[in-house]
């Protein structure tokens, strides 16, 4: 090997371990509250909707600086909190979650749907799986879901998976559509009453963990404007300007993260809070949190 290789070589060696060094010790806690507006009202709406969409929190004890963020985050004032799953990583982590999901929840409409890590806890996992092998699923410890659930209606949410619900928020009645989690074969579509309620509504909602196509086209199918999801963290791993390598879904990658269009409906995946303990790095997708600001949609203001 020459000298210039052996040069290179060594450069892209303490890059990579810089970008290792930057992932785990600061990136991974480096929280950021986002913001975006998704004109999806309908004329039935009398006035916009502030939403607070979290997802991923993957909470261990002593995780205590994302939940300190997620409190922080009422601060922008929102009339709705919407969850999309993946809370815990073990039963450990259940009564501080809650609690800091009940106060997020205060004197707000709260929603949630649950996904499989609030089922199982994390295991270990070869990383080169996540880009060779995807598809293959593996299970830890069976977590105590009903206590988790219990917690959630405690505080104040509606667990909304393979159930449909109409909901009084500020803004009007919304059509609220949920899915239990596709990634473990959760969802019920068949579950969900099919026809609408009989009262004008100012949006269909749907909300699932993991965005495979499957579930987004029973949701939309179902009437959904707009779905929300989580379960991708981004990527988590993302190469800059060019964006995520695998999101652990059949979604496109570059609907990886935020707000996209799917169909005739709005898409929004959050890249989430947290990690598996197993995985404990972000780089190049900061975890995040996003207050989505629902506002007329064209149509809407076309015919007011």
């Amino acid at each position: 090997m020459t000298q210039s290789a052996n040069r290179l070589l060594a450069g892209a060696v303490v890059a990579g371990a810089a970008a290792l060094l930057w992932g785990t010790i600061v990136e991974r806690r480096w929280y950021v509250l986002r913001h975006a507006t998704v004109p999806v009202l309908s004329a039935a709406a009398t006035q916009p909707l502030r939403v607070l969409h979290l997802s991923d929190l993957h909470q261990l004890p002593g995780h205590g600086h994302r939940l300190a963020f997620v409190r922080s985050c009422v601060d922008s004032g929102p009339d709705v909190v919407i969850v999309t799953g993946d809370l815990i990583e073990s039963d450990e982590g259940i009564p501080e979650v809650v609690e800091a999901l009940a106060e997020v929840a205060r004197d707000r409409v709260a929603l949630a749907v649950l996904g499989a890590h609030d089922y199982w806890g994390a295991t270990a996992r070869n990383p080169a799986e996540y880009l060779f092998a995807p598809e293959r699923r593996r299970y830890g410890r069976r977590l105590d879901t009903r206590r988790l659930v219990d917690g959630l209606a405690a505080a104040g949410y509606e667990v909304m998976d393979n159930a449909r619900q109409t909901v009084k928020t500020p803004a009007g009645l919304i059509d609220v559509l949920g899915l239990g989690d596709p990634h473990v074969d959760l969802d019920r579509p068949g579950e969900l009453p099919p026809d609408p309620p009989s009262q004008e509504v100012a949006l269909r909602l749907g909300l699932v963990h993991a965005p495979y196509r499957r579930a987004l086209d029973a949701l939309t199918g179902h009437g959904a404007q707009l779905v929300m999801t989580g379960h991708t963290h981004g990527g988590q791993l993302r190469v800059p300007f060019a964006g995520a390598l695998v999101n652990n879904t059949d979604l496109p990658l570059r609907q990886s993260r935020g707000l996209s269009r799917y169909g005739g409906a709005w898409l929004h995946v959050s890249a989430g809070l947290g990690h598996s303990r197993f995985a404990p790095v972000r780089f190049s997708c900061r975890p995040e949190a996003t207050i989505l600001d629902f506002v007329a949609a064209p149509e809407a203001s076309a015919g007011a």
